[in-house]
């Protein structure tokens, strides 16, 4: 599916227009992506069977990101948020990247890895080295319980065996299980091999199996983006100065850097859960990787090229699937994947990545000029409106006020609507 992303004035149309939009240029059915905004009669049954006691559903706006190239090519990307100008924010900052090509990305194999703990060895060091000369019987053992990934061309392809020392004379063997896991996230089945060998295991090490399941610190499985951003589009040099200095805080100070990762996670979420994927296991690997060197600091990385424009960079873990989980059992999440239009779990990592980029720089970027709020806040006008009782016209007459006035604020959307009401 080829499209071109860019839609200008995509953000006044009504959102029935923006959807119109959106299947005209994907060129799919309107069936295949009604999932999006029309309640699924069905849906409460296929909740039931995703979790337990499940007694509703929650809904999420589910916007769509306009301006995105990756790799050359052209995408609209799907978002499930509730925060306003996430995704405003992410397609600003695509559009001023576009003029120089747009993001430019790359991904490694989808590998994961289960962790198998083995307690009570009495010799750890020599148990870790019968394991390795066992490896061959370990990765065979591990490719029978999914006969249908190796299939596919993935399956245990290494392990490697660590000795870790807990403390308070804790010594604990724990092998790895190196898996490619192909176009799945990836737990079910590292999780099912790790339970099988656990016997095998135990016998070669002399030892007692306990913790048999995956990692979610996914550094085996990086997605990378770049993009550099004009810097006359951005508001000039001293706003690409600035960036620079909110991107230099964030790596000197943790403070700082879990907000400045936060804004980054606004955008790789939402891409994450719009897709059904797992939201806390990208999150846990994003945030792991941001303590790799031993202390908290900035995922992104932000310089000046040779003409003064800002180029972008950030390389985090990104294990998501397009099989399985509620990618394939949630009719949203299958709409948003068609509309996406990917076709391969490390094609939807690069993007997830792109928009991970573009949402921090929109940040970096109002917080370099105007400030955060005034953007935020702006947007944040009408859901205040809405929740002071405005109904109808009145929204708008509402925003209007509450803008103007700088002060976005419920006691003044009440005062607002009032004095709106009295003059009717």
């Amino acid at each position: 599916m080829s499209v071109n992303s860019r839609i200008p004035g995509f953000y006044k149309l009504s959102p029935a227009d923006r959807f119109k939009a959106v299947v005209e240029l994907t060129g799919l059915p309107e069936s295949e992506l009604a999932s999006l905004t029309q309640p699924n009669p069905d849906i409460l049954s296929i909740a039931d069977r995703m979790i337990e006691n499940v007694v509703g559903t929650l809904s999420i706006p589910v916007g769509v990101a306009a301006n995105f190239t990756v790799n050359g090519r052209d995408y609209l990307i799907p978002m499930a948020t509730e925060e306003p100008s996430v995704v405003a924010a992410a397609s600003n900052m695509a559009s001023v990247a576009r003029i120089n090509g747009g993001f430019f990305t790359s991904a490694d194999q989808p590998i994961m890895i289960s962790q198998i703990q083995l307690v009570g060895t009495k010799d750890p060091y020599g148990a870790r080295l019968k394991l390795y000369e066992r490896r061959d019987d370990i990765l065979a053992l591990a490719n029978e319980q999914d006969p249908v990934l190796v299939k596919l061309g993935g399956g245990a392809r290494d392990i490697d065996v660590r000795i870790v020392e807990a403390g308070v004379g804790r010594i604990y063997v724990v092998l790895h299980l190196i898996v490619d896991v192909r176009d799945a996230m990836g737990a079910n089945a590292v999780n099912t091999m790790a339970e099988a060998l656990a016997p095998l295991v135990a016998e070669i090490a002399d030892a007692r199996v306990r913790l048999r399941i995956l990692s979610n610190k996914a550094d085996r499985r990086m997605a990378r983006v770049r993009a550099t951003y004009d810097a006359a589009a951005l508001g000039g040099p001293d706003v690409v100065d600035g960036i620079i200095d909110a991107y230099a805080f964030a790596v000197a100070d943790p403070y700082r850097a879990a907000t400045h990762n936060k804004g980054i996670m606004n955008g790789i979420t939402a891409v994450v859960l719009a897709t059904g994927n797992d939201t806390r296991a990208v999150e846990a690997g994003c945030h792991s990787h941001a303590a790799a060197g031993g202390r908290y600091t900035s995922l992104s990385h932000y310089e000046k090229d040779a003409a003064g424009n800002l180029v972008g960079t950030m390389e985090v873990p990104m294990p998501v699937g397009l099989v399985g989980g509620a990618t394939k059992t949630h009719p949203v999440a299958q709409a948003a994947v068609k509309l996406l239009g990917v076709t391969g779990a490390q094609e939807l990592a690069q993007v997830i990545v792109s928009v991970g980029l573009a949402q921090n720089t929109g940040a970096l970027r109002a917080l370099a000029a105007e400030g955060i709020q005034k953007g935020h806040m702006s947007l944040h006008a009408r859901n205040i409106a809405v929740m002071a009782g405005a109904q109808g016209e009145e929204i708008e007459a509402v925003v209007a006020k509450l803008r103007s006035g700088g002060h976005v604020r419920m006691d003044r959307a009440h005062a607002i609507l009032d004095e709106i009401r009295q003059g009717a």
